[in-house]
């Protein structure tokens, strides 16, 4: 009976090992070196993140933080088409129709693992190379270094289904220069490669093909610190050549963006995109009439706020929100429309900004006592 134990004790260590390392696996949590490494692989998903990612990649951060043999945290994602697109919206969808717990903890785990990365002591570095969404941003932005490649592709799109640009939007957007944070929450429009940098989400611009000998250099660091691992991707970014004289695509209209994007309600921006009737500020107007009105009214706040608060308030808040929108109707229709129907036309309740009343809004940002997010 012991040799049977044995045996078993052994298979069931094998396939905790194996999890780890096993290509089915969603998430891949590796030690190599002095680096913790991430690696998200849902590539069909385009590495979306579901609730057991988030659960298995947040104790794991929190282990490696207190770890004295590890010195620095890696994420990136497989397929090469993706860092990672978002949260697993579908299955949010669907958890919603039936009102299971998801919609509680989905989020909550989603904030806790932003927050977790924010305050992270270890240096914490993000690959971003392809689509980097949503919850892509939320897993990357917050950390202390991210480097952007030529396949990169950041948007917040979530205004377009019926939400707003969360994972801590709320803190990075408004931070950004100018009114550029507001711009991209509201119109959910994409930059790419060397404009993720120029605009401050990435840290550093890296050739794709060369992200694989950086991360073994990283990995070769002995006992690196912040300012050795700095070095290490200021060398890479400087011997990088790509697109170096191309301008930033919004060069040409960030006047405007900081004139027409510093109003204080919805209602006043679409009035001064209409004065200005630019074609810039026309193809603007013609965007922002597609997005969700509640989702328009709630971001501009949700940015406003969160321009003066810290990353836990943030998310806080942003937990509240996203609470109220699962009750809500846009949600769900946003979804039907842009992920599972894809008919691109989705019918807002209510259907302009100014049926969105400012006692909804308050509403949606009130304390949920004991039901409020805990960091």
């Amino acid at each position: 009976r012991l040799r049977a134990l044995n045996r078993l004790q052994v298979i069931l260590q094998h396939l905790k090992m194996s999890k780890q390392t096993d290509s089915a696996a969603e998430v891949l949590l590796e030690k190599k070196g002095g680096a913790g490494i991430i690696t998200l692989n849902r590539p069909k998903a385009l590495n979306a993140l579901n609730l057991s990612m988030i659960q298995q990649i947040y104790p794991q951060i929190k282990t490696w933080e207190q770890d004295p043999e590890t010195f620095l945290i890696i994420i990136k994602g497989t397929g090469g088409k993706a860092f990672c697109a978002g949260g697993d919206i579908r299955a949010i969808t669907e958890a919603g129709k039936v009102g299971d717990r998801l919609l509680q903890d989905f989020f909550r785990g989603e904030y806790r693992l932003n927050n977790a990365i924010g305050t992270c002591k270890k240096p914490y570095v993000a690959l971003i190379d392809g689509i980097t969404m949503g919850g892509g941003v939320g897993v990357s932005v917050h950390g202390h270094f991210r480097v952007a490649t030529e396949k990169t592709v950041f948007a917040m799109p979530e205004t377009a289904i019926g939400l707003f640009p969360d994972v801590g939007g709320g803190y990075f957007l408004p931070r950004l220069s100018g009114k550029i944070g507001y711009y991209l929450a509201l119109t959910g429009c994409r930059l790419k490669g060397r404009d993720v940098l120029k605009v401050g989400i990435a840290t550093h611009f890296v050739e794709s093909e060369k992200l694989p000998a950086l991360e073994k250099d990283l990995i070769a660091l002995k006992s690196p610190s912040k300012e050795k691992i700095a070095d290490l991707l200021n060398s890479y970014h400087m011997k990088c050549t790509i697109d170096q004289e191309k301008k930033f695509a919004l060069d040409e209209h960030m006047e405007k963006i900081n004139s027409l994007f510093s109003a204080n309600s919805m209602e006043e921006i679409v009035k001064k995109l209409k004065q200005d009737g630019s074609p810039f500020a026309m193809k603007q107007l013609e965007t922002i009439n597609k997005m969700s009105p509640t989702s328009l009214k709630l971001t501009l706040r949700q940015l406003r706020e969160g321009a003066s608060m810290s990353l836990q308030e943030v998310l806080r808040m942003e937990y509240r929100l996203s609470q109220a929108c699962m009750k809500g109707h846009d949600f769900y229709e946003g979804v039907r429309a842009v992920l599972i129907d894809k008919d691109q036309s989705p019918k807002w309740k209510p259907a302009a900004l100014e049926e969105v009343s400012d006692e909804f809004v308050d509403n949606c940002f009130k304390p949920l006592g004991n039901d409020d997010l805990k960091l």
